[in-house]
């Protein structure tokens, strides 16, 4: 069973029911049914046109679902609308979907969680933990936006900063989690800066190429998290490097900066760095009090703790940390880091431990465990 083309395949079949008539959430049903159903069917059985198959069966689960509670009047008409079998249009509705999914009924963040699930393919889980909510939590606001958005139609479109923050988040979900969607965001990404006019959206295409680029460095043969510091920078995309810094200072020339486009500045200096020695901290912290102007997220204001280490010295880096609140994601792995470059070896073993407790996927709770056991070892000669 191909798990990644069905996970290709929904989005559009999604967005077919949409546009035939089907409400969101009715729809949804019906295609994770018609997913159920390939993955019994197809291994003995599979079809010729996966995309028409997966349609078809769909519409035929929504129009059962229908018949249940709808007037006889309307079940007929949609019972007339029914595709007839063959292949399917060769349409990719996906990002259209998105931008049914950011309609501006829905607030920013249950836009988000409804795209990641409905059209992203991640799990209630995931998205919890991206939002840093309890899964129940976010199950109740996920399910609130389906009902909102059910009766919307194509003809009223969503908000474009939402399309970019679901993006960027689905980017991320690809690039550090269970799921690989990376690949999917930068395209849809590709395909929104060519209909859209818009440096923002330019900056988001530009940061997403910038940190792919660095993908096949960022993991060792045994599987294993390779910091920034250390990884090969011959294993570098230096095509992706490139076209990002070429649609970033297209984008920066337009003098109207927002925050992808601050991210992606600092991964450009990453990225133009021969040696994580020569990297230029000081322009990156400057870049980072940028990016606080523009968002007010703890986020920043620990990722600049980092830069300040780096620039001015773990003491400084530390002094910024002590701003922010312990409970925050990672603090005490950036803590970790910061009070060994300070010499303190003991505390920096025992925050290692403890961000390795806190870690949001196995790679990075390995890789936090080395280091703590790593101090340890050197504490004990």
């Amino acid at each position: 069973m191909n798990e990644a083309l069905l996970r290709s395949l929904t989005p559009s079949v999604l967005a077919i029911l949409v546009r035939r008539g089907a409400d969101f959430a009715a729809a949804e049903d019906a295609v994770q049914d018609a997913l159920v159903e390939a993955v019994r069917v197809w291994p003995a059985d599979p079809p010729r046109d996966a995309k028409g198959w997966l349609v078809t069966v769909a519409w035929r689960r929504f129009l059962d679902a229908t018949r249940a509670d709808a007037a006889r009047r309307r079940r007929e008409d949609l019972v007339d609308e029914e595709p007839t079998p063959g292949p399917a249009p060769a349409v990719d509705d996906t990002l259209q979907l998105y931008f049914l999914c950011a309609h501006p009924s829905l607030t920013p963040s249950s836009a988000v969680a409804l795209t990641l699930r409905a059209v992203g393919g991640l799990t209630t889980h995931q998205i919890a933990q991206a939002y840093l909510v309890p899964e129940a939590t976010m199950a109740q606001r996920i399910s609130r936006a389906k009902r909102t958005v059910s009766g919307v139609r194509f003809d009223q479109p969503g908000d474009v900063a939402t399309v970019l923050r679901v993006l960027y988040l689905v980017f991320n979900e690809g690039y550090s989690g269970d799921v690989d969607l990376a690949a999917e965001a930068i395209r849809l990404t590709r395909q929104l800066a060519a209909a859209i006019d818009h440096p923002e959206v330019a900056g988001l295409l530009a940061l997403m190429l910038l940190h792919h680029a660095r993908r096949a460095a960022r993991t060792a043969p045994d599987g294993g998290l390779v910091p920034l510091a250390e990884q090969d920078r011959g294993r570098w995309d230096t095509e992706s490097i490139a076209e990002g810094v070429e649609i970033l200072q297209a984008a920066l020339a337009r003098d109207r900066l927002g925050e992808f486009q601050a991210q992606a500045a600092i991964a450009a200096l990453h990225a133009d760095a021969p040696t994580a020695e020569e990297t230029d901290w000081v322009q990156i912290v400057e870049w980072y009090d940028e990016l606080a102007r523009l968002i007010d997220s703890p986020v920043v204001r620990l990722n600049r703790a980092v830069a300040v280490g780096e620039a001015d010295g773990p003491r400084a880096g530390l002094a910024a940390l002590a701003a922010l609140d312990e409970s925050l994601p990672r603090h005490a792995a950036v803590a970790a880091y910061l009070h060994e470059r300070d010499g303190d070896l003991t505390t920096a073993a025992r925050l290692y431990a403890e961000a390795a407790q806190k870690a949001p996927n196995l790679a990075e709770r390995d890789h936090l465990t080395r280091q703590a056991a790593r101090l340890n070892a050197r504490g004990c000669r």
